[in-house]
């Protein structure tokens, strides 16, 4: 009696399907995951490496120059280097604020400021203790990413995905290993 090698061929000489195509599938779609998590978090987390702070704006004020969802993103400055007109944040009560500069009130040390959407001036004139600095750069909706990747569920939310990401990388070498035991044992 004859006897053929099982060396991953079928009987009729092709190679059997399967053998390689859900390994390769699943290494495409891991890295694929891995990747997505890596590119939403680098808009976040470059800037700030690079010493630029990011907020999410929520309010209407700078509307239609920066509409609400958008993420801006804040360079230090000095008090005395800001210009009219620039957009400057600063911290008022526990909120961060983006708006409009009219005035630097060097001689005061502070600034008179104004939403784009807004009629008139700002009330309250904004100390140069409170300025966090100019924005330097928005991006429309990036905002809302960001405010997914600060929530401790949106955290656990990149985790997990990137988790799974990883595991379907693993799950695609061991698949690869099993053909290549089968094949030679």
């Amino acid at each position: 009696m004859q006897s053929q090698k099982n060396n991953g061929t079928a009987p009729n000489g092709r190679r059997a399907k399967g053998g390689k195509l859900i390994p390769a599938l699943c290494n495409i779609a891991g890295t694929l995951i891995l990747l997505s998590v890596i590119g939403t978090c680098l808009p976040v987390t470059i800037p700030q490496l690079m010493g630029y702070e990011v907020y999410n704006v929520v309010s209407g004020s700078m509307e239609p120059e920066i509409p609400i969802g958008s993420a801006i993103y804040v360079e230090p400055m000095e008090p005395e280097a800001v210009e009219e007109g620039d957009v400057i944040a600063f911290q008022s009560g526990d909120s961060v604020i983006a708006h409009r500069v009219v005035q630097n009130q060097k001689v005061e040390g502070s600034f008179k400021t104004k939403g784009d959407a807004n009629a008139g001036e700002d009330m309250n004139d904004v100390d140069y203790a409170a300025l966090i600095g100019r924005v330097a750069a928005h991006y429309p909706l990036l905002g809302q990413m960001l405010v997914l990747y600060t929530s401790n569920i949106g955290k656990a939310y990149a985790v997990c995905f990137a988790a799974c990401g990883a595991m379907l990388n693993i799950l695609a070498g061991r698949l690869r290993e099993r053909a290549r035991a089968k094949r030679s044992g």
